[in-house]
C-alpha cells in the first residue's frame, strides 16, 4: 500500500540588515519597512485588541531589546487601526518578573513605559501569575491542554517580537520560546520545565550557593556541615535555572530527555497561543549573549550581530535565524570562541552547542513542524 507524502510548503520570512546611512532612516523606521513590506497589513486589526509579546530583560541583564523596537512594532499596529499592548508572563524563578508589580518596576527601569513605547503595558497572567487560560493543543503530544496567560489569550490578533539568543538549556532562544515559554502562566511554565530534575556533584560542588539564589521553588538545599548543595527532589520543578548559575559544571541533569521534553512542550504551547487567530512574528538577531535575558547579567555575544527577520510563520523564522547563525564566524573572545579553543573542543558543528554543549535545539523545531506549527523550508527575501 502506497502512503502519500505531504510536502510542505514553504513559508516567506523576509530580511534586512543593521545597515543603516549617514542622514537616513534609523534602525525602527527600517524595522517598520520590514514588517510592512512582510505583510502585516493584511491583518484586520482595525479596532482590535493587539497582543505584542516580547522580553523586557532581567535586571542587570542590557542585551534585550530596546523599547524604540517595541515602539516601531507598535507605532504600525495603530496607524493599521488596531490597540496595541505589550505583554509578558511572570517568571518562576525569583529575580525581578516574578510578580506583576515587580514586572512593570522592572520593565519601568529598563526603559519600557507607555510614553516610551506608545502603548500600554499588561503582564499577562495578572498579579500573582496566577490569572491563566487552559487551552487545548491540537495535535499535542505532551500537553493537552497548555495554561496562558489569560490577558495573552484575550487578545484578538496575537505578534512576537523576539531577540534572538542563545540559551543554556533549548540552544538558542527564538521566537517558539518567546512565545510557548514566555506566554505560559507561572503554572504553565511548571508544566513546562517538569520532566527533568537535575543532579549536583558533590565533588564539583563549591558550595558557593549562587544556584541557591536562582531557585525559586525550595528545590536546593545547602548543606552546612559538608558545605555542599543538594537537590530537594520534591520540590524541584526541573527549570534549569541552577544548571545556568553554576561556574563549575556541577549540575547536570540526570534525566536524558529532559531538554528534549522541554523543546516538545514549548512547541505545543507556541501552538495554543497562536492556533484559530491572526498572528505575526518577528525576531532581531543582535547582542547575541549565551544565555537568556532571563538572566540578570549578560556575557559578550557568541556571533555578530546579524540582522532583522519577519514571517507569519513561527518555525520559518526560527529556522531562518538558526540557519544564519550557523552561517556566521564566532565573535572573538566569547563563551562560544573560548570553548572552542580548548584542548579537549569536541565540534558539534553547531554555535549553539558548541556554546553550550549540554543544549540541544533540533528537536524543538523537529516537534513543532509534524504538529503543524508550521514549516522549516522556507524562502527568505531580502528588503
Amino acid at each position: 500500500m502506497k502512503h502519500e507524502v505531504k510536502i510542505m510548503e514553504k513559508s516567506n520570512v523576509y530580511f534586512t540588515d543593521f545597515h543603516t546611512v549617514a542622514f537616513g532612516d534609523g534602525l525602527p523606521a527600517k524595522l517598520k519597512k520590514l514588517i510592512k513590506a512582510a505583510g502585516i497589513g493584511n491583518i484586520d486589526m482595525d479596532g482590535k485588541f493587539v497582543a505584542i509579546k516580547m522580553h523586557f530583560g532581567e535586571l542587570g541583564n542590557l542585551s534585550f531589546l530596546r523599547p524604540n523596537y517595541a515602539k516601531a512594532v507598535a507605532d504600525v499596529v495603530s496607524e493599521l487601526g488596531g490597540q496595541p499592548f505589550l505583554t509578558d508572563c511572570n517568571t518562576l524563578y525569583p529575580g525581578s518578573r516574578k510578580n506583576a508589580l515587580e514586572h512593570l518596576r522592572c520593565a519601568w527601569e529598563n526603559g519600557f513605559t507607555p510614553l516610551t513605547v506608545g502603548c500600554p503595558i499588561l503582564i499577562g497572567d495578572g498579579l500573582k501569575g496566577t490569572d491563566d487560560i487552559e487551552v487545548p493543543v491540537n495535535g499535542g503530544e505532551y500537553i493537552k491542554s497548555a495554561k496562558i496567560g489569560h490577558a495573552i489569550m484575550d487578545a484578538d490578533v496575537f505578534i512576537s517580537l523576539t531577540h534572538f539568543k542563545g540559551h543554556e538549556a533549548t540552544g538558542f532562544g527564538g521566537t517558539i520560546k518567546n512565545i510557548g515559554m514566555g506566554c505560559g502562566s507561572r503554572a504553565g511554565k511548571a508544566a513546562q520545565h517538569n520532566s527533568g530534575i537535575p543532579h549536583i556533584d558533590e565533588e564539583l560542588c563549591r558550595g558557593c550557593r549562587r544556584c541557591f539564589r536562582e531557585c525559586a521553588n525550595d528545590g536546593l538545599e545547602f548543606d552546612a556541615a559538608t558545605k555542599k548543595m543538594h537537590v530537594n527532589q520534591d520540590n524541584c520543578m526541573g527549570c534549569g535555572r541552577c544548571l545556568g548559575a553554576c561556574n563549575f559544571d556541577a549540575i547536570s541533569f540526570t534525566d536524558s530527555s529532559a531538554v528534549y521534553q522541554l523543546n516538545c512542550k514549548m512547541a505545543e504551547y507556541t501552538k495554543a497561543v497562536v492556533d484559530g487567530r491572526p498572528n505575526f512574528h518577528i525576531s532581531l538577531v543582535m547582542d547575541v549573549s549565551p544565555n537568556c535575558d532571563c538572566h540578570g547579567e549578560n556575557d559578550v555575544p557568541i556571533l555578530p550581530n546579524i540582522g532583522m527577520f519577519a514571517s507569519f510563520d513561527p518555525l520559518a523564522l526560527d529556522q531562518a535565524c538558526a540557519d544564519a547563525c550557523l552561517a556566521a564566524s564566532p565573535m572573538p573572545d566569547s563563551q562560544l570562541a573560548r570553548n572552542m579553543e580548548q584542548p579537549d573542543f569536541v565540534d558539534h558543528h553547531d554555535h549553539f552547542r558548541n556554546s553550550t554543549p549540554e543544549s540541544e535545539w533540533q528537536s524543538c523545531l523537529s516537534h513543532a513542524e509534524k504538529i503543524g506549527l508550521g514549516s522549516r523550508q522556507y524562502n527568505l527575501i531580502r528588503i
